[in-house]
């Protein structure tokens, strides 16, 4: 078995066979090419300018097995640092910023949690976890969890009454983090939906305890590897996009200007493999990961999952994935679309009514964070709708 140094170098195969993903033609798709004309420009829209909605970005659609539009624009690192006082970026000089390319890697940030939730429901698949056990009989030792009777599904599907997160940055050690983790109780009514970071976090525990492995190496062995996403891993990246920044008062610790390490607080604070972020990825490789699901779960001779899982995943409420948000799906919500965001500017969506898929990266907290702003997500969406109804 490959390092996990290795782990964005290898390949894998399995059993079952599914056409892989080429680049062709938006007509060869199915899909209208002045709609996509128009997707592959709004990356450099998006990435213009003295204050663009991203310094870099990459946008990757298609239907069925067809890529259609594959387009990178702008920076992968353009800033030096924020100045506060001038409200701006300090740009590098010309010659020391990076471009951002079709296989710049992105820190995904919230995606993360759909690789967790796939690891999880293979575990379902196998038996080896029930998706309305209590978390208590897997995991004793987190009392507030097993007192409250929190199940895996409702860490699946954010109902669980877990606040949106609680800050193991501002711990001293692991043990501290742990604790905090343990006695970490339900605030919300159960049953109820709250988006949270610690659904992932708890269902990582889980997943490591009945397994005896590290996320990191169930997301390489059952995803990564057999679907052969190369340039898909926990970090470090070293040739990532650069993020944020990353300093006091506008975020949660003081780490400077970063790239190649995780963005997210918590996940740094854990050593940077955690349910809720952490993975780092490319534009094909995560249409690669749709492409699979939409395929039930196979992709070229790899399998990673049964289509009834699959689809246990992908019926509403959805297990990790957020189905039918026009807030940042636009048009192809509606019927059955599926996808996440990511606090760092990325999401992608699937859409098995169309077999279409969209990806858009982007390292929009480059030089550092604002208000988020999905309309370039929705849109993007859109225009692959409309790309479907073109034709």
């Amino acid at each position: 078995m490959p390092s996990l140094e290795q782990a964005c170098e290898c390949g894998g195969s399995g059993e079952l066979s599914a056409p892989k993903l080429r680049s062709d033609t938006p007509e060869r798709a199915g899909l209208d090419p002045e709609e996509l004309r128009q997707l592959g420009r709004q990356v450099h829209d998006l990435t213009a300018g003295e204050r663009p909605w991203a310094a870099g970005a990459v946008v990757v659609a298609g239907r069925g097995p067809v890529i259609a539009v594959e387009e990178a624009a702008g920076w992968a690192v353009r800033y030096a640092s924020y100045d506060p006082g001038a409200d701006r970026g300090i740009e590098l000089p010309p010659d020391a910023r990076v471009p951002t390319t079709v296989d710049t890697p992105f820190d995904l940030a919230s995606l993360t949690k759909l690789f967790t939730s796939v690891a999880a429901v293979q575990q379902i698949e196998r038996g080896t976890l029930g998706i309305d056990a209590r978390v208590g009989a897997y995991l004793p030792d987190f009392r507030a969890a097993a007192e409250h009777g929190i199940t895996v599904r409702e860490l699946l599907t954010h109902t669980s009454g877990l606040r949106p997160e609680v800050p193991l940055y501002d711990r001293a050690d692991d043990a501290e983090r742990m604790a905090m983790l343990r006695a970490e109780s339900p605030v919300g009514v159960p049953g109820t939906y709250t988006y949270s970071d610690l659904n992932l976090l708890l269902l990582q525990h889980v997943l490591e305890r009945i397994t005896g492995r590290g996320l990191d190496v169930l997301v390489h062995d059952g995803i990564t590897r057999p679907l052969g996403m190369t340039s898909t891993c926990f970090g470090p990246c070293p040739g990532a996009a650069a993020t944020e920044d990353q300093r006091r008062p506008w975020a949660k610790a003081d780490r400077g200007m970063l790239r190649g390490v995780v963005h997210d607080e918590n996940a740094w604070a854990l050593g940077g493999v955690a349910g809720h972020a952490g993975l780092f990825s490319t534009g094909r490789d995560l249409a690669i990961f749709c492409r699979a699901l939409l395929a039930g779960g196979a992709y070229g001779p790899a399998r990673i999952l049964g289509p009834d899982f699959v689809e246990l995943m992908l019926t509403p409420p959805g297990l990790g994935f957020a189905l039918d948000q026009p807030w940042f799906m636009g048009e192809l919500a509606g019927r059955g679309a599926a996808g996440h965001t990511g606090f760092t500017g990325t999401s992608l969506v699937m859409d098995q009514a169309t077999d279409t898929f969209v990806v858009l990266l982007a390292n929009t907290v480059h030089p550092r964070r604002r208000v988020p702003d999905s309309r370039p997500r929705a849109e993007a969406g859109t225009r692959v709708a409309r790309a479907v109804r073109g034709t």
